[in-house]
Parts: structure tokens; sequence; C-alpha cells
């Protein structure tokens, strides 16, 4: 009986083991299996789709397509590798051993051997005749514009499997809408692995990325840019920034920083120039912040344009005295003035005013320390202190924009504001996306908060143009023009104490005052010729807006 058990058993276990065995390869590998078979009698080629296009609102493309090719080897045709790799590496320009690695495995139907290959290597390959090497039509991006726009476009590289992916910018941000979806081409083969003529094929077509229209200006754009280069040299800066945004849609007119780099060729870039530092960069900025704290307390009833202030003297605030940036002081002024003369005592006549929990409230409401969810993949947002943290000198310091951090785009919208009637708008590059179909979306306007009545936002309006009007920089404004605008000059903070030698110059503001076309910051880091914005930023601001007014045909008064 014992021995009875015992067969028994062994059967038991040894059709258990089967069992198992026949799931792994029927349940769990069965994929792998399939595709190995399917791979000893079909040959599989990939078809790659067409990358969408990036075209600026007049209809120039800033990114587009040009013809390149996949040069692929056929090892089993290939009578002579080393005289073949020679050949191919003279006019690809590549180290010959890389070529002849992949010609190892003579059974291989086909190996790539360089992927977009330019027109003129192409045709060099083509007429050398040579038995073996092959060709396959293969997109690559092309430039039209050059380097215009490099930290809004992005660029296009490999990822870990040597798939064309998008980084940074729009082509990281629209990656998937960009790319499409490859298609595939499956033919049998022979033994040999010859394809078979009269066999069985099957092919999926390829669906084409799709078109970004954007809100880019491309003769904006170019006003941006060349007149940022030209002001860094003239005012000796370190790096500068210029942002202008539709203040009506949010949408972004232009996007210049420099340093910049090369789309095209970014591999030869430090890879610190990649990210976009109107997004991704944050500073402090200075009295650009000062018309939003006033239209604050405005907003509340609790001031007006009008009303008296005594600036006396420095105000104590604990341990510290806050002063006027130039140390000098006017006695009774206006609360108007206090913009007009950039006062920092004023503003923290203004702050206390308010009231810590109303200005904490006011501020987040602006968006400070929340992503402005504009379409670009680098975006980041700078931590705003805890409602608990906040002292009354970080209080007194935020109400003339220092201590508190921000990013280029996050001041533009936040004054932008002002412009619009109150609204805080969220920002976007792309105005609608177009695809291979032809079928168009809409990207629409989206209003996030008002984050003021529409009758202050009228009030700092006439503020800020008398501050143009009557300030340190109404040297520089174009005669004829209503602008709105605030300076800034913020101290940089370096190893937990600000140096007061260096400086981030800005100026921000909108115009036509009264039906405004643009709101544009334009800012300076470390400018040697002055460290005041009202003598750098202010003058170039000035400059751009005056080519603005020109191409939009905007006449003076």
């Amino acid at each position: 009986m014992r021995r009875i058990w015992l067969v028994v058993t062994f059967f038991i276990i040894i059709f258990i083991i089967i069992s198992v065995r026949l799931f792994y390869w029927q349940v769990l590998s069965s994929y792998h299996l399939q595709t190995e078979a399917s791979s000893q009698y079909t040959l599989q080629m990939t078809l790659p789709a067409r990358r969408g296009e990036i075209v600026t609102a007049d209809g120039y493309p800033l990114v587009m397509n040009k013809t390149a090719y996949l040069v692929y080897a056929e090892p089993k045709n290939i009578q002579n590798p080393m005289l073949f790799s020679k050949a191919v590496a003279d006019v690809l320009g590549v180290p010959e051993a890389s070529i002849a690695a992949k010609l190892t495995d003579r059974l291989r139907m086909w190996m790539p051997i360089q992927h977009k290959t330019g027109e003129e290597k192409t045709q060099a390959l083509k007429k050398l005749g040579l038995v073996g090497l092959g060709f396959q039509d293969e997109p690559a991006r092309y430039y039209p514009e050059a380097s215009l726009a490099a930290h809004l476009i992005g660029f296009v590289g490999s990822d870990q499997n040597g798939l064309d992916t998008g980084y940074f910018g729009l082509e990281g941000y629209y990656n998937r809408v960009l790319a499409g979806k490859p298609g595939s081409l499956e033919i049998e083969k022979d033994a040999a692995g010859a394809p078979i003529l009269i066999g069985n094929s099957r092919r999926i077509e390829a669906e084409h990325g799709s078109t970004l229209h954007l809100h880019i200006d491309r003769t904006i754009q170019t006003i941006a840019e060349t007149r940022l280069i030209e002001g860094i040299e003239k005012y000796g800066a370190k790096e500068g920034t210029v942002t202008i945004m539709d203040p009506a849609t949010g949408g972004i007119l232009a996007m210049a920083s420099y340093p910049s780099y090369d789309p095209k060729n970014f591999i030869d870039y430090d890879k610190t120039v990649y990210k976009n530092p109107i997004v991704a960069s944050s500073y402090e900025p200075g009295s650009t912040f000062k018309p939003l704290i006033v239209a604050a307390a405005i907003d509340k009833g609790l001031i007006k344009a009008t009303s008296n202030f005594d600036e006396s003297g420095p105000v104590q605030v604990g341990d510290y005295a806050i002063r006027t940036w130039n140390n000098q002081y006017h006695g009774v002024i206006t609360i108007n003035q206090v913009l007009e003369y950039s006062s920092n005592v004023g503003m923290v006549y203004i702050e206390k005013l308010i009231g810590k929990d109303a200005l904490i409230s006011f501020i987040k409401g602006l968006g400070v320390g929340k992503p402005t969810n504009v379409d670009l993949e680098d975006e980041d947002v700078p931590e705003v202190r805890s409602d608990k943290d906040w002292m009354d000198i970080d209080l007194a310091t935020a109400s003339f924009g220092q201590g508190i951090a921000l990013t280029p785009l996050q001041v533009v919208r936040a004054i932008a504001s002002i412009a619009n009637g109150g609204w805080l708008m969220e920002p976007h590059i792309v105005a609608s996306i177009e695809q291979a179909s032809g079928k168009k979306s809409e990207i629409k306007p989206k209003k996030i908060k008002q984050v003021m009545s529409s009758s202050t936002a009228g009030t700092l309006t006439e503020m800020m143009v008398d501050a143009v009007d009557n300030g340190e920089a109404k040297f520089a404004k174009p005669k004829g023009y209503r602008i709105a605008g605030k300076t800034g000059t913020a101290q940089i903070p370096v190893a937990g104490h600000y140096d007061t030698t260096k400086t981030i110059a800005s100026f921000v503001g909108f115009a036509p005052a009264d039906r405004p076309k643009f709101v544009m910051l334009v800012t300076l880091r470390e400018p040697s010729s002055s460290q005041w914005g009202a003598e750098t930023a202010a003058p170039l601001f000035f400059t751009i807006a005056k080519d603005i007014f020109l191409y939009l045909g905007i006449p003076s008064q």
C-alpha cells in the first residue's frame, strides 16, 4: 500500500510541475514567446511619426521638420564588413570601429547605424553604391528662426531607449501632443531572413503629432531679445529677462532670457542655461511689488490716493530701522507720492494699516507660493513662509518687495491684474492645438480670481502713470504715451545677508495705460553701470515699449 501511495504522490508532483510550467509558458511568458516566435518568420520595422510644428501668432514657424534619414546596414548582405565600415565611417565622420561592431551578427536582417542623417551625407553614401546599406525617411527638427525663443521652445533629445523626446519648454510640456504615435510595418520573411514578396504584411500608419499655435508674436519676441542683449551690454549686467503678456487674456507675447542657447546644438551648451529663468528662477521683486500692496489698502477702504502720510524720517520695526532708498525724507506727502518717491517708510505705514492676516491673505491671493500653471515644463514655485512664521519685520520688508520671492512671470501676472480691471489670469504660451487631421482646439483665457475691484485697479493705474511721469525714470519715457509703471531695485541675498553692491534692477509696467495692449517686466542682474532700476531697467523697458508701439501702430497722443 505504501508503494502505491509513493507512486501516486510522485505522479501528483510531476503533474503539478508540468501544470506550473505550462502556466508559465501559456500565461506569464505568452507575450514574450509569441514575440520571439514572430521574429523568426516576420520582419518588423517602426514607421516614425512626424513631430508637430510650433508656430507663432503671426504665422511663422519657430520649429518645423526637415527630411533626414535613418542609415542602416543589412549585415547578411555585406560581403566585406571591414571595407563597408571604413567607407561609411569616412562619410559620416564616426569611428570605423563603432560601425564594424554592429556588423558582427551576420544573421541580422538590419542594424541602425545613424539617426537623423542630413541630406548631404545621405546623398554621398548613396553614391558609394554599397550593397547592404539602406536608408529610411526620418524627420528631424529644424529651426528657421535659429535660436529665437530657445527657452520657450526647449529641445528634442533622446530618451534611454534612443527615442525622440522633448525636454524643457514647450517641447517638454507638450511632448506627447507633439510626438504623435509611431506606426509599424510587419512583413513575412523566409528562412534566410529575406522578405517574402507575396507573403502577408500588416501596416499601421503613424499618427503624426499636432501643431502648436502660440500667443508669441515673432516680431515682439525679436524686439525683446535684440533689445535685451543690447541692454545687458550697455549696462554691464550679468543676466537679464524680458517678459511681455497680454493682460486681457494671459497670453504670453514674448519671453526673452539671456544667456541663452541654440536648441539645434543644445549639447554644446552648459546644462545650467536650459531652464527658463522667467519661470524657473525666483528673485525679490523690490519696489515693483509696492503698487500691489497699495492696491490692497485702497481696496479695503483704508486709504485713498490723496490720503496724507508724514514721511519725516526712518521708522523703527523691532530692532530694525527702515529708511528710504536714498535716505531723503519729504515730510507730509500723499499716498500717490509714496509710489512716486518709492518710499519704503510709507509702505511700512500702509502695511500696518492692512494688518498681518489681511496682508498675508492678499499676498497669497496674488498666487505667491503657487504655480501659475503656465504651459512650460520647467516652472518652479518659490516657497512662502507659513502664516505663523511671519514676524513684524517680515511684513514690513514684504511691503516693499524684499524678503519675499517670486518668479518674473508671477510678478507680470500680478501687475497684469491692475491693467485688466483686477483679474488674476492663468498665463499661457499656446493659443490653440491643431491635430494632423486639421481639427483645431482653442485654449481659452482663464480667469483665476478677482484680486481687487475694477475701481481700485483704475486708481492704481493713474498712480503708476504719475510714478512714471514724475519719478526718477521720467527722462527715458517715450513722449506722447501714457505708460503705467514702477521701478524696482532689490538687493540680492548672499549667505544670509544682503550685499549692498549687488542688485537686481527692474521695471514693470503696462501700456497704453487706458487700454493696455501689453504688460512687461524687465530685469537686469547686477548691472555695473548703475545699480538702480530707474537708470538701467527703466530705459530698456521704454526702448522696447517704443518699438512695440511702432510695430502695433499705436499713435502717440
